[in-house]
């Protein structure tokens, strides 16, 4: 059995269940072939040599960490610079707040070739290597220059943009190109399938060798939608666990009069969180039976509180719940629940469960766990409904949620309103679809398909 190398920016230890469901489940097949994961330390270096880091390794049971630290020149122009600067903002349709700094590409081809030359030695004749996200695309192109013959997969987290937004990026036919120095690369959804599809047509006149490989950039790579899942008996187990049983008990006692709406997100502009609130203030105006009624539960956890665009949505959201709040709240009831801190991993089903109603409704996502998360942790004798923007990549298999337009606030209202007024039988109906879903297309279906695929690419 060939050994499997695993490479992303950051890393966990799989032994760890803090560590999550994509670690337990990437540590499940590192642990069978005796793996490799490598990826940044997270330490960064004051005065260090720019293209230059200390390589670590320790072991983890039977899987080999190795991590590199940056420097600080690397660090703040290859990862808060191109990658989270440059990257995530197009990716996620937000020209806006892209800052194309000239700067930022060296210093990303830079650790990709640093993070490439301190790999090679690692590697044996017969790996797979499958590389994680935006971080690393010209990753595999760096290793090809350097002689690597090995299979290499990638797979993108987050969305493909539609080919006019990736032409926005200076140097985008580089990014794209290097894509194809891998044998497979892994998307989302079948629509950032056709978005990549479109981009290779339109600006490296790609011919389709098949159904699922591309020639273009004097390369060939196949590509296929892998939507990742969860790992369902995990978080199944996670629900009935004492934490998790406690925090729904709780919510249940505290609200005992109310309908709760829940929303749990990273605290990012793609999320669409003031437009809920805006969605859930059209709840309370155009249904006022709401009022006195429905909590809005917001779970806003920190994000980069550094960057300008981060702290202006934080003084926005603040300022629409405290309005929402004010306009409407009463003694006894406060409309709006806003949270700005992690929330225990252990606690999250609790919470999931004592929902009415799941409000996943970002702007542009590349799946959305949450969603999933939230199905899986309802009770199937008396579900809550999932309430889902069509711009998630999850959206695409889980048709039996509500689907809205997050940009469309009464629209979002009325879906909402929906949700809460929908007879046990439909919510049975929708759970049990939803489910069976789940459960056939989980986190280790996502895992088995992806090295499938990679080990016959090109057969």
């Amino acid at each position: 059995m060939s050994r499997l190398v695993v490479i992303s920016n950051r890393l966990a230890d799989p032994r760890k269940p803090a560590a999550g469901g994509l670690a337990v489940a990437l540590g499940e097949a590192l642990n069978q072939t005796g793996g490799l994961w490598f990826g940044w330390s997270g330490n960064v270096v004051e005065g260090g040599t720019p293209g230059e880091g200390e390589l670590h390794t320790r072991q983890a049971g039977a899987v080999t960490l190795a991590t590199v630290d940056l420097c600080r020149e690397d660090h703040d122009s290859y990862y808060h610079g191109y990658s989270n600067s440059v990257l995530w903002p197009v990716f996620h349709y937000r020209l806006d707040l892209a800052d194309f700094n000239a700067s930022y590409i060296a210093g990303y081809r830079r650790v990709n070739q640093m993070f490439a030359r301190k790999l090679l030695p690692l590697l044996r004749e017969d790996d797979i290597l499958w590389v994680h996200d935006y971080h690393l695309i010209p990753l595999a192109a760096e290793l090809r220059a350097m002689g690597c013959k090995q299979r290499i997969g990638f797979f993108l987290h987050i969305p493909m943009p539609p080919p006019l937004i990736m032409a926005a990026i200076p140097q985008h036919e580089w990014l794209m190109r290097s894509l194809f120095a891998y044998d497979l690369v892994g998307l989302q959804s079948e629509a950032d399938v056709s978005h990549f599809t479109r981009y290779v047509r339109n600006e490296g006149s790609a011919e389709e060798v098949d159904a699922q490989r591309l020639r273009a950039f004097g390369g060939t790579v196949q590509v296929q939608a892998f939507p990742i899942g969860i790992d369902v008996d995990e978080f199944t187990r996670l629900t009935h666990a004492p934490d998790a049983v406690e925090t729904y008990e709780n919510m249940r006692d505290e609200y005992s009069r109310r309908r709760l709406l829940l929303g749990i997100d990273r605290l990012d502009y793609s999320k669409g969180i003031p437009h809920r609130v805006r969605a859930f203030r059209e709840l309370l105006d155009r249904y006022p039976e709401n009022r006195d009624s429905a909590t809005l539960i917001m779970i806003a956890s920190p994000t980069r509180d550094d960057v300008n665009a981060y702290a202006d949505l934080r003084q926005e959201l603040e300022g629409l719940c405290g309005a929402v709040n004010g306009d409407y709240g009463e003694l006894d009831w406060m409309p709006v629940r806003y949270i700005h801190r992690m929330v225990a991993r252990k606690r999250v089903p609790g919470l999931c469960r004592a929902a009415a109603v799941g409000l996943v409704t970002p702007l542009r996502d590349g799946m959305n766990l949450v969603a999933k998360e939230y199905v899986v942790a309802q009770d199937p004798d008396d579900p809550g409904v999932l309430v889902l923007s069509r711009f998630a990549g999850a959206a695409e298999q889980l048709k039996e949620a509500l689907l809205v337009n997050p940009y469309d606030t009464q629209g979002m209202a009325d879906s909402i309103q929906q949700a809460l007024q929908m007879p046990l039988a439909e919510r049975q109906a929708r759970h049990q679809k939803l489910m069976a879903r789940l459960r056939e297309h989980d986190v280790h279906w996502w895992r088995k398909s992806f090295l499938n695929a990679l080990q016959t690419a090109d057969d």
